[in-house]
């Protein structure tokens, strides 16, 4: 879908196909035409945006066939599908029946995950719509804390130097420019916008910025004014949004019994206590004034934080929580738990409210709709699909109230 902000800026909203587990392309498409067709037609709407999900082996397939680029261009158009931005997190395998920590590799220290993002821009330059201002792809934020060193440090900044000029070489050779935005997680080298901006500042911000997945900014305890102000004094432009939201307990202690039906063995879901961040605060302090700067290298405070909820809930973690558990939009849990959709809105309002969005590449990003728990789990298709087209409405509905409207693009007026 489109909309457009009251500065003039079209806004391209969509959602994120990691959901669906298809690698290669005859996969893909059959997937688009089960859930993606089916969102299309709920929205009654004639364009749908796909933050879409390519696997590396297909990814280089598509990379290296220029006919096979056009031919999926024209699979897409014919379905009232468009893309504007590719997530490029998970390499491959993302619905696996265990994931975990696979999905940090391989990092931003290796020659694979530079192919991979490369292949990916090359992709998206030729399935942009003809009006599109530009391309996205989102990435992981660096790699995974452990392990990390200086090291490890120059590597992915070689790296993210060589990133940068193919992007360029890309723009040169298709006219498109395509920007890869790092996507702040919790455990990972880049876990808040302060490290972001702590870690990336200094890279070519004109093809290179952040990706503000909104569950992990409140994962991270964050507020989203601060914390948009703290990318923009880096010179950090928000590449893209993830519109998400987070599992948050308030009172985990009493509600064990509960969370314990949310633990599952596919994905991470790191687990953040309130006092994390006044401790991770109080350490970027006390490393400032001994060293003149702050280390960005600080993990969350184990004393505050866990990598999965099951050992949140082992080490009694003080309350109350926010877990990295994305979780649908328009149905948030029942009490007593809750989500982070406060965070969702006060996010959206600073990006949105002002006189220019403050991005315009968002996607609905809920990849868990297969491991929620049994009772609200999608059990067929039209289920699954009715949930999607209910998570963008939601999204919609959120942005046309901070005033942006809904424009009209027909999908014959979107070059195939």
């Amino acid at each position: 879908m489109r909309l457009r902000h009251t500065g003039g800026r079209t806004v391209h909203l969509g959602y994120c196909t990691n959901v669906h587990p298809a690698e290669d392309l005859a996969g893909i498409l059959a997937q688009l035409d089960r859930y993606a067709v089916p969102v299309r037609s709920a929205l009654g709407t004639d364009l749908l945006g796909l933050g879409l999900w390519l696997a590396a082996p297909v990814a280089a397939e598509l990379a290296a066939d220029p006919g096979a680029r056009r031919r999926f261009r024209t699979e897409l158009a014919v379905r009232g599908l468009e893309v504007v931005t590719l997530n490029g997190f998970p390499y491959a395998a993302f619905q696996a029946p265990v994931v975990k920590g696979a999905v940090y590799q391989p990092d931003w220290t290796t020659a694979e995950r530079l192919g991979y993002t490369l292949d990916l821009a090359r992709i998206l330059a030729d399935l942009l719509p003809d009006d599109a201002a530009r391309g996205s792809v989102s990435t992981l934020p660096l790699a995974w804390r452990e392990p990390w060193d200086s090291t490890r440090a120059d590597a992915a900044r070689r790296r993210l130097d060589q990133l940068a000029a193919g992007l360029a070489a890309v723009e040169r050779d298709t006219g498109r420019p395509v920007r890869v935005g790092f996507e702040p997680e919790p455990g990972c080298v880049v876990e808040s916008t302060a490290q972001a901006a702590a870690l990336l500042s200094g890279m070519d911000t004109g093809r290179l910025g952040v990706c503000l997945d909104l569950a992990h900014l409140a994962c991270a305890w964050e507020e989203p004014v601060a914390a948009l102000g703290r990318l923009a004094a880096a010179g950090l432009p928000v590449v893209k949004v993830q519109v998400s939201a987070a599992l948050e307990a308030a009172d985990p202690a009493g509600d064990a019994a509960t969370l314990h039906r949310w633990v599952e063995p596919r994905f991470l879901h790191q687990t953040r206590a309130a006092g994390c961040a006044t401790a991770t605060a109080a350490a970027t302090t006390a490393d400032a004034a001994v060293t003149g700067r702050p280390d960005p290298a600080d993990p969350a405070d184990p004393a505050w934080a866990a990598d999965d909820l099951d050992g949140a809930l082992a080490a009694a973690l003080p309350g109350p929580w926010r877990v990295h558990y994305h979780v649908p939009l328009h149905a948030p849990p029942e009490p007593p738990l809750g989500s982070t959709l406060p965070v969702l809105r006060a996010a959206l309002a600073a990006l949105f409210a002002g006189a220019d969005a403050g991005c315009d590449h968002l996607d609905v990003e809920t990849y868990t709709w297969g491991v929620l728990p049994a009772e609200r789990r999608p059990r067929t298709d039209a289920e699954l699909a009715a949930g999607i087209a209910a998570e963008l409405a939601f999204a919609r509905d959120e942005l046309v109230t901070l005033g942006l409207t809904l424009t009209t693009a027909k999908r014959s007026e979107v070059a195939a």
